[in-house]
Protein backbone atom coordinates (compact mmCIF):
# COMPACT_ATOMS: atom_id res chain seq x y z
CA UNK A 1 0.00 0.00 0.00
CA UNK A 2 2.89 2.35 0.80
CA UNK A 3 4.44 1.77 -2.63
CA UNK A 4 1.09 2.27 -4.32
CA UNK A 5 0.70 5.65 -2.63
CA UNK A 6 4.18 6.69 -3.74
CA UNK A 7 3.33 5.76 -7.33
CA UNK A 8 0.14 7.81 -7.29
CA UNK A 9 1.99 10.83 -5.90
CA UNK A 10 4.66 10.65 -8.60
CA UNK A 11 2.26 10.18 -11.49
CA UNK A 12 1.66 13.29 -13.58
CA UNK A 13 -1.66 14.97 -12.76
CA UNK A 14 -2.54 15.59 -16.42
CA UNK A 15 -1.89 13.60 -19.54
CA UNK A 16 -3.63 15.91 -22.01
CA UNK A 17 -4.13 19.64 -22.52
CA UNK A 18 -7.21 20.56 -24.55
CA UNK A 19 -7.16 24.04 -26.10
CA UNK A 20 -9.76 26.21 -27.74
CA UNK A 21 -8.33 28.24 -30.63
CA UNK A 22 -9.97 31.62 -31.24
CA UNK A 23 -9.51 34.24 -28.52
CA UNK A 24 -7.60 31.64 -26.51
CA UNK A 25 -4.35 30.95 -28.36
CA UNK A 26 -4.43 34.55 -29.53
CA UNK A 27 -6.03 37.50 -27.70
CA UNK A 28 -9.44 39.03 -28.35
CA UNK A 29 -7.58 42.32 -28.84
CA UNK A 30 -6.22 41.02 -32.17
CA UNK A 31 -9.49 42.15 -33.72
CA UNK A 32 -10.03 38.96 -35.71
CA UNK A 33 -13.21 38.03 -33.84
CA UNK A 34 -14.73 41.40 -34.71
CA UNK A 35 -14.08 40.64 -38.38
CA UNK A 36 -15.68 37.19 -38.00
CA UNK A 37 -18.84 38.76 -36.59
CA UNK A 38 -18.95 41.30 -39.41
CA UNK A 39 -18.67 38.54 -42.00
CA UNK A 40 -21.37 36.43 -40.34
CA UNK A 41 -23.77 39.35 -40.32
CA UNK A 42 -22.93 40.14 -43.94
CA UNK A 43 -23.62 36.50 -44.84
CA UNK A 44 -27.00 36.67 -43.12
CA UNK A 45 -27.83 39.83 -45.04
CA UNK A 46 -26.49 38.92 -48.48
CA UNK A 47 -26.91 35.16 -48.67
CA UNK A 48 -29.97 34.53 -46.52
CA UNK A 49 -31.88 37.74 -47.17
CA UNK A 50 -32.47 38.52 -43.51
CA UNK A 51 -33.65 42.07 -42.93
CA UNK A 52 -30.77 44.40 -42.11
CA UNK A 53 -32.41 45.80 -38.97
CA UNK A 54 -32.74 42.27 -37.55
CA UNK A 55 -29.34 40.83 -38.43
CA UNK A 56 -27.22 42.02 -35.49
CA UNK A 57 -29.65 41.00 -32.74
CA UNK A 58 -30.47 37.67 -34.38
CA UNK A 59 -26.77 36.91 -34.83
CA UNK A 60 -26.09 37.38 -31.12
CA UNK A 61 -29.27 35.62 -29.94
CA UNK A 62 -28.62 32.53 -32.06
CA UNK A 63 -25.03 32.39 -30.86
CA UNK A 64 -26.15 32.50 -27.22
CA UNK A 65 -28.81 29.86 -27.76
CA UNK A 66 -27.08 27.41 -30.10
CA UNK A 67 -23.36 27.82 -29.43
CA UNK A 68 -22.65 29.27 -32.89
CA UNK A 69 -24.74 31.53 -35.09
CA UNK A 70 -24.41 29.02 -37.92
CA UNK A 71 -25.83 26.23 -35.76
CA UNK A 72 -28.74 28.50 -34.90
CA UNK A 73 -29.42 29.48 -38.49
CA UNK A 74 -29.51 25.82 -39.47
CA UNK A 75 -31.83 25.02 -36.56
CA UNK A 76 -34.44 27.62 -37.40
CA UNK A 77 -34.69 26.49 -41.00
CA UNK A 78 -32.11 28.20 -43.20
CA UNK A 79 -30.77 25.66 -45.69
CA UNK A 80 -27.26 27.10 -45.78
CA UNK A 81 -24.27 25.19 -47.12
CA UNK A 82 -21.62 24.75 -44.44
CA UNK A 83 -18.66 25.03 -46.80
CA UNK A 84 -20.11 28.17 -48.36
CA UNK A 85 -20.68 29.68 -44.92
CA UNK A 86 -17.16 28.95 -43.74
CA UNK A 87 -15.66 30.23 -46.98
CA UNK A 88 -17.61 33.48 -46.71
CA UNK A 89 -16.97 34.02 -43.00
CA UNK A 90 -13.39 32.80 -42.61
CA UNK A 91 -12.10 32.83 -46.17
CA UNK A 92 -12.10 36.63 -46.28
CA UNK A 93 -10.54 37.29 -42.89
CA UNK A 94 -7.50 39.58 -42.56
CA UNK A 95 -5.22 36.92 -41.06
CA UNK A 96 -2.41 39.46 -41.05
CA UNK A 97 -3.99 40.63 -37.77
CA UNK A 98 -2.43 37.53 -36.21
CA UNK A 99 1.31 37.72 -35.57
CA UNK A 100 3.84 34.96 -34.90
CA UNK A 101 3.98 34.22 -31.18
CA UNK A 102 7.43 32.82 -30.32
CA UNK A 103 6.73 33.14 -26.58
CA UNK A 104 3.67 30.88 -26.75
CA UNK A 105 5.45 28.54 -29.14
CA UNK A 106 8.30 28.12 -26.68
CA UNK A 107 5.88 27.41 -23.84
CA UNK A 108 3.93 24.83 -25.83
CA UNK A 109 7.00 23.07 -27.18
CA UNK A 110 8.46 22.78 -23.68
CA UNK A 111 5.29 21.20 -22.27
CA UNK A 112 5.88 17.42 -21.87
CA UNK A 113 2.16 16.63 -22.24
CA UNK A 114 0.07 15.84 -25.33
CA UNK A 115 -1.83 18.85 -26.64
CA UNK A 116 -5.03 18.88 -28.74
CA UNK A 117 -7.13 21.74 -30.15
CA UNK A 118 -10.92 21.64 -29.90
CA UNK A 119 -12.57 24.39 -31.95
CA UNK A 120 -16.00 25.06 -33.43
CA UNK A 121 -14.29 26.57 -36.48
CA UNK A 122 -13.62 24.78 -39.75
CA UNK A 123 -10.30 23.11 -40.57
CA UNK A 124 -9.16 25.76 -43.08
CA UNK A 125 -9.53 28.55 -40.53
CA UNK A 126 -7.73 26.55 -37.85
CA UNK A 127 -4.82 25.80 -40.19
CA UNK A 128 -4.48 29.41 -41.31
CA UNK A 129 -4.64 30.79 -37.77
CA UNK A 130 -2.03 28.33 -36.47
CA UNK A 131 0.23 29.10 -39.42
CA UNK A 132 0.06 32.83 -38.73
CA UNK A 133 0.83 32.23 -35.06
CA UNK A 134 3.73 29.92 -35.90
CA UNK A 135 2.21 27.04 -33.94
CA UNK A 136 1.69 24.46 -36.71
CA UNK A 137 3.79 21.77 -35.04
CA UNK A 138 2.79 22.32 -31.42
CA UNK A 139 -0.31 20.11 -31.31
CA UNK A 140 -1.04 16.45 -31.80
CA UNK A 141 -4.19 17.29 -33.73
CA UNK A 142 -7.14 19.59 -34.30
CA UNK A 143 -10.70 18.55 -33.62
CA UNK A 144 -12.81 20.99 -35.61
CA UNK A 145 -16.20 21.44 -37.25
CA UNK A 146 -15.54 18.77 -39.87
CA UNK A 147 -14.44 16.29 -37.23
CA UNK A 148 -17.82 16.40 -35.50
CA UNK A 149 -20.03 16.98 -38.53
CA UNK A 150 -19.89 15.02 -41.77
CA UNK A 151 -19.32 16.64 -45.16
CA UNK A 152 -23.06 16.56 -45.83
CA UNK A 153 -23.60 18.59 -42.70
CA UNK A 154 -24.57 16.18 -39.93
CA UNK A 155 -23.50 12.89 -38.46
CA UNK A 156 -26.47 10.60 -39.01
CA UNK A 157 -25.97 8.82 -35.69
CA UNK A 158 -28.24 9.60 -32.77
CA UNK A 159 -26.42 12.51 -31.19
CA UNK A 160 -27.93 13.54 -27.88
CA UNK A 161 -27.70 16.92 -26.20
CA UNK A 162 -29.14 15.83 -22.90
CA UNK A 163 -32.84 15.75 -23.77
CA UNK A 164 -33.62 14.62 -27.28
CA UNK A 165 -31.90 13.63 -30.49
CA UNK A 166 -30.65 16.28 -32.88
CA UNK A 167 -32.45 15.44 -36.11
CA UNK A 168 -30.61 16.25 -39.35
CA UNK A 169 -32.42 18.18 -42.07
CA UNK A 170 -31.63 16.88 -45.53
CA UNK A 171 -34.22 18.68 -47.63
CA UNK A 172 -34.59 22.39 -48.42
CA UNK A 173 -36.58 24.21 -45.78
CA UNK A 174 -39.84 25.87 -46.75
CA UNK A 175 -40.45 27.65 -43.47
CA UNK A 176 -38.18 29.52 -41.09
CA UNK A 177 -38.92 29.30 -37.40
CA UNK A 178 -39.95 32.66 -35.93
CA UNK A 179 -37.05 33.00 -33.52
CA UNK A 180 -37.89 36.64 -32.90
CA UNK A 181 -41.33 35.63 -31.61
CA UNK A 182 -39.73 32.97 -29.42
CA UNK A 183 -37.38 35.55 -27.89
CA UNK A 184 -40.35 37.77 -27.10
CA UNK A 185 -42.11 34.88 -25.35
CA UNK A 186 -39.38 32.50 -24.11
CA UNK A 187 -41.65 31.04 -21.44
CA UNK A 188 -44.51 30.29 -23.79
CA UNK A 189 -45.42 26.91 -25.28
CA UNK A 190 -43.36 27.62 -28.40
CA UNK A 191 -40.94 24.71 -28.90
CA UNK A 192 -37.43 25.78 -29.83
CA UNK A 193 -36.09 23.66 -32.72
CA UNK A 194 -32.91 21.64 -32.24
CA UNK A 195 -29.81 22.20 -34.31
CA UNK A 196 -28.28 19.34 -36.29
CA UNK A 197 -24.84 20.87 -35.75
CA UNK A 198 -22.56 19.32 -33.13
CA UNK A 199 -20.58 22.04 -31.38
CA UNK A 200 -19.51 23.55 -28.08
CA UNK A 201 -20.89 24.25 -25.54
CA UNK A 202 -23.11 21.16 -25.78
CA UNK A 203 -22.25 17.98 -23.95
CA UNK A 204 -22.41 15.74 -27.01
CA UNK A 205 -19.52 17.58 -28.68
CA UNK A 206 -17.28 17.06 -25.65
CA UNK A 207 -18.17 13.39 -25.40
CA UNK A 208 -17.28 12.91 -29.06
CA UNK A 209 -13.95 14.66 -28.51
CA UNK A 210 -13.17 12.38 -25.57
CA UNK A 211 -13.76 9.33 -27.76
CA UNK A 212 -11.96 10.60 -30.85
CA UNK A 213 -8.85 11.79 -29.00
CA UNK A 214 -8.89 9.05 -26.35
CA UNK A 215 -9.13 11.64 -23.59
CA UNK A 216 -9.67 10.92 -19.92
CA UNK A 217 -11.48 14.06 -18.73
CA UNK A 218 -10.31 13.46 -15.17
CA UNK A 219 -6.72 13.88 -16.36
CA UNK A 220 -7.24 16.69 -18.85
CA UNK A 221 -6.90 20.46 -18.51
CA UNK A 222 -9.24 22.47 -20.76
CA UNK A 223 -8.37 26.03 -21.87
CA UNK A 224 -11.11 28.27 -23.33
CA UNK A 225 -12.22 31.91 -23.33
CA UNK A 226 -15.92 30.95 -23.03
CA UNK A 227 -17.45 30.44 -19.60
CA UNK A 228 -20.25 28.36 -21.15
CA UNK A 229 -17.78 25.97 -22.74
CA UNK A 230 -15.82 25.68 -19.54
CA UNK A 231 -18.92 24.95 -17.47
CA UNK A 232 -19.85 22.05 -19.74
CA UNK A 233 -16.31 20.74 -19.55
CA UNK A 234 -16.34 21.05 -15.78
CA UNK A 235 -19.59 19.08 -15.54
CA UNK A 236 -17.95 16.29 -17.53
CA UNK A 237 -14.89 16.10 -15.30
CA UNK A 238 -12.40 18.40 -17.01
CA UNK A 239 -10.24 20.78 -15.01
CA UNK A 240 -10.85 24.20 -16.51
CA UNK A 241 -8.79 27.28 -17.36
CA UNK A 242 -10.45 30.56 -18.35
CA UNK A 243 -8.26 32.55 -20.74
CA UNK A 244 -8.63 36.31 -21.19
CA UNK A 245 -9.18 37.42 -17.60
CA UNK A 246 -7.49 36.81 -14.26
CA UNK A 247 -10.85 36.77 -12.46
CA UNK A 248 -11.82 33.21 -11.55
CA UNK A 249 -15.55 32.44 -11.44
CA UNK A 250 -17.73 29.46 -10.54
CA UNK A 251 -16.86 26.43 -12.65
CA UNK A 252 -13.35 27.69 -13.40
CA UNK A 253 -10.30 26.17 -11.71
CA UNK A 254 -7.78 28.68 -13.06
CA UNK A 255 -7.99 32.07 -14.77
CA UNK A 256 -5.29 33.56 -17.00
CA UNK A 257 -5.17 37.12 -18.25
CA UNK A 258 -3.24 35.71 -21.21
CA UNK A 259 -2.28 32.26 -22.43
CA UNK A 260 1.29 33.51 -21.89
CA UNK A 261 0.66 33.25 -18.14
CA UNK A 262 0.29 29.47 -18.28
CA UNK A 263 3.68 28.67 -16.72
CA UNK A 264 3.23 31.25 -14.00
CA UNK A 265 -0.19 29.86 -13.04
CA UNK A 266 0.46 26.17 -13.66
CA UNK A 267 4.16 25.42 -13.09
CA UNK A 268 3.29 21.82 -12.20
CA UNK A 269 2.64 21.11 -15.89
CA UNK A 270 6.40 21.19 -16.40
CA UNK A 271 7.13 19.11 -13.29
CA UNK A 272 6.65 15.60 -14.62
CA UNK A 273 8.72 12.45 -14.47
CA UNK A 274 8.47 11.82 -18.18
CA UNK A 275 11.21 12.25 -20.76
CA UNK A 276 9.06 14.20 -23.22
CA UNK A 277 10.69 17.60 -22.60
CA UNK A 278 10.69 19.57 -25.82
CA UNK A 279 8.12 17.38 -27.55
CA UNK A 280 7.12 18.58 -31.03
CA UNK A 281 4.84 17.16 -33.69
CA UNK A 282 5.07 17.08 -37.46
CA UNK A 283 5.41 20.48 -39.14
CA UNK A 284 1.81 20.28 -40.33
CA UNK A 285 -0.55 19.53 -37.48
CA UNK A 286 -3.08 16.78 -38.12
CA UNK A 287 -6.60 17.96 -38.83
CA UNK A 288 -8.69 15.28 -37.19
CA UNK A 289 -11.68 14.14 -39.24
CA UNK A 290 -12.47 10.54 -38.31
CA UNK A 291 -9.77 9.62 -35.85
CA UNK A 292 -6.78 11.21 -34.22
CA UNK A 293 -3.67 10.82 -36.36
Amino acid sequence: MENEGQYQDSKAKYDCLLFDLDDTLYPLSSGLSVEVTKNIQEYMLQKLGIEENKVAELCVSLYKTYGTTMAGLKAIGYNLDFDDFHSFVHGRLPYNLLKPDPVLRSLLVSLPIRKVIFTNADKAHAARALHRLGLEDCFEGIICFETLNTASGVDASDIKDGSEARVPSTSPSTDVFDFEEYMRQPNSDIVLPRTPVVCKPFQDSFEEVFKIADIDPQRTLFFDDSIRNLLTGKQLGLRTVLVGTSRRTTGVDYALESIHNIKEALPELWETNGEAEGVTYSRKVAIVINSLA
